[in-house]
């Protein structure tokens, strides 16, 4: 027997031990608590297939691996280096095009947790149209926003920036009134079952506006009211004839304010909404059904009285100054009206009757352009208050000259 402690006998090299012993070295010098990431991602340890010389890297240039692939090497699965907790690395650009040709010819690489990204402000503004006029003016918005917040129309930026409430409808909504004018005009010299049809647009779109312009949206049922009693208005015009014209209006109107504090009383919403609905319904309805005296004048006064709103609304739609542009569209309006009426039998007389249908035209434009009004208030009031504002004119004055 020897004194010398027991010692095993030689071994030759063995890798795969060797491998063995590292590993249970870096357990040990890992800490008790594992992130919840690296608990459930397998790692591969011991020799690989990797036959070429890779230069020694530092632990900071391994925060991130993109994923890499090989032509032929599908399915392959290599290391899964863990990541430093709460640090998320951006992929440089040249690895980032390294993957998209990767990704491109259809080759799996490793797979790493997916870990949440920030944003770049640079990214969002890249990926966000720029805001052009045309988006502007066709929805009364200004440009979008990057920063979060809700785009704002230009009623809302020039009540914000204390400017004057007035905003006139401008020259496309002052186009459709022409061409409605012009509507009425034409239909007129050829019968009153042909005036019905631009009539009854008139009333609709005077009913939506005015819910609209006192900021009552949607408002269904209080327009489809409004829209039934200036269609009544019409079929008793039409039935009880022209000499009956102030009775069959009146009277519609009379009966539509009854039924509308009927349907009022019966709400169940508070007294003061009760008390808005109440007056902006029993005004939309009365607007639509006084738009039924183009129906009951004179097709002679009807002719010359909507063409003569028509170029008043044009001509006050030009860029001049609020006084200079009235009186230019006055003017054009008389001139429209002894122009037109030299075609019917009011001749000069026209006249007045352009000049009485261009004043009230310019109220009723006017009242489109109060309060802040919106794209929609203008392509609805501001196209349908100017004519429906000139009806009484145009009855009244039609039956006088006439």
């Amino acid at each position: 027997m020897s004194n010398q402690p027991y010692e095993p006998p030689y071994e030759g090299y063995d890798p795969y031990q060797q491998a063995q012993q590292q590993q249970s070295q870096q357990q040990q010098q890992q800490p008790a608590q594992q992130p919840e990431w690296q608990q459930y991602t397998q790692q591969w340890e011991g020799q690989t297939w990797e036959t070429q010389a890779q230069a020694p890297v530092s632990a900071a240039d391994t925060a991130y691996l993109p994923p890499q692939g090989y032509p032929g090497h599908q399915g392959h699965q290599g290391y899964a280096e863990p990541q430093a907790y709460g640090v998320t690395a951006q992929p440089l650009p040249q690895e980032a095009g390294v993957q998209a040709g990767a990704q491109a010819a259809g080759v799996q690489g490793w797979d790493y947790p997916q870990q949440p990204q920030a944003q770049q402000p640079e990214a969002v503004a890249a990926t966000v149209p720029d805001g052009t006029p045309d988006s502007a003016d066709s929805t009364g918005y200004g440009p979008p926003t990057v920063t979060g917040n809700p785009r704002v129309t230009d009623a809302q930026r020039a009540r914000a920036e204390g400017r004057s409430p007035i905003i006139e409808p401008g020259m496309q909504p002052a186009a459709l009134t022409a061409v409605l004018g012009l509507l009425l005009s034409g239909t007129a010299a050829i019968g009153e079952y042909a005036l019905v049809v631009p009539l009854v647009l008139l009333q609709a779109v005077t009913a939506a506006g005015w819910f609209r312009l006192n900021g009552m949206w949607p408002a269904r049922q209080g327009i489809a009211l409004a829209f039934l009693g200036a269609v009544t208005a019409d079929v008793a015009l039409l039935v009880t004839g022209r000499e009956n014209a102030p009775a069959a209006i009146l009277g519609t109107l009379g009966v539509w304010v009854l039924l509308t504090l009927v349907l009022q009383l019966r709400s169940h919403a508070d007294p003061d909404t009760r008390m808005y609905g109440l007056m902006a319904t029993v005004a939309s309805a009365a607007l639509a059904i006084i738009a039924a005296g183009h129906l009951a004048a004179e097709p002679d006064a009807v002719t010359v009285g909507a063409a003569a709103v028509a170029v008043a609304v044009l001509a006050r739609a030009l860029p001049l100054p609020t006084a200079a542009s009235v009186a230019v569209a006055l003017l054009a309006a008389t001139g429209a009206g002894i122009a037109v009426g030299g075609m019917t039998d009011l001749g000069t007389q026209g006249a007045f009757l352009g000049l009485g249908a261009g004043v009230c035209a310019l109220i009723g434009h006017r009242v489109a352009s109060y309060d802040y009004p919106s794209r929609f208030v203008h392509f609805t009031a501001g196209v349908a208050l100017p004519l429906a504002a000139a009806a009484p004119a145009v009855y009244l004055l039609g039956r006088a000259l006439g």
